[in-house]
């Protein structure tokens, strides 16, 4: 990694970007943009300078894998754990569009996603992979779903890859060419 230990250098995402919004200098800004766009592609995530954030976020396991859209509004004291989304839906004829604003003093689990024009309270907790697309009042908390199981009788996984050899699967750590006809004619009529 090379420009994580400069941005950890300046602050973190949130002193760098305090520094982008306080100088005047353009040579300095570009610096600062060019830090940040480099520290997002280290870390699979994206966290814009337009954003506007009450006050430094806490990114329980670090910035890794974190989207927020740059017309998302944050409150204060936030704490977000990997893979959080906060995203836009810019649908012109959707419900939903717009961007989240967030209250202060959230707690964004794991994988959580808030998507669309929702106001989230104060206080509010979002559990683990929940996906909120409708408003959370003060002091309330969001989990997701049950998970639905199916039964099945009998259930093979194997995912199919093309090989110079021919369609194929990896078993054991070894690549195993199909030779049942029926497959194949599926997996052939799949790349037609």
């Amino acid at each position: 990694m090379f420009f994580y230990p400069f941005v950890k250098k300046l602050g973190g995402f949130h002193g760098l970007r305090t520094k982008y919004q306080q100088t005047k200098l353009p040579f300095m800004k570009n610096f600062y943009l060019f830090l940040n766009r480099g520290f997002q592609h280290e870390t699979n995530s994206y966290l814009p300078f337009e954003t506007k954030i009450a006050g430094p976020i806490y990114f329980v396991h670090g910035i890794y894998g974190i989207f927020i859209s740059g017309g998302a509004v944050i409150g204060k004291n936030c704490i977000l754990f990997q893979q959080v989304t906060i995203g836009s839906n810019m649908l012109i004829d959707s419900k939903g569009f717009g961007s989240p604003v967030i209250g202060d003093n959230c707690l964004i689990g794991a994988g959580a996603k808030i998507i669309g024009n929702v106001k989230i309270g104060n206080n509010c907790r979002i559990g683990a992979n929940a996906v909120v697309t409708t408003d959370l009042p003060d002091n309330s908390v969001c989990v997701a779903g049950k998970p639905v199981i199916v039964k099945k009788e009998k259930l093979i996984n194997c995912t199919y890859t093309n090989s110079l050899k021919g369609w194929g699967y990896f078993e054991d750590g070894r690549f195993v060419l199909e030779k049942d006809p029926e497959i194949l004619v599926k997996l052939n009529n799949q790349t037609n």
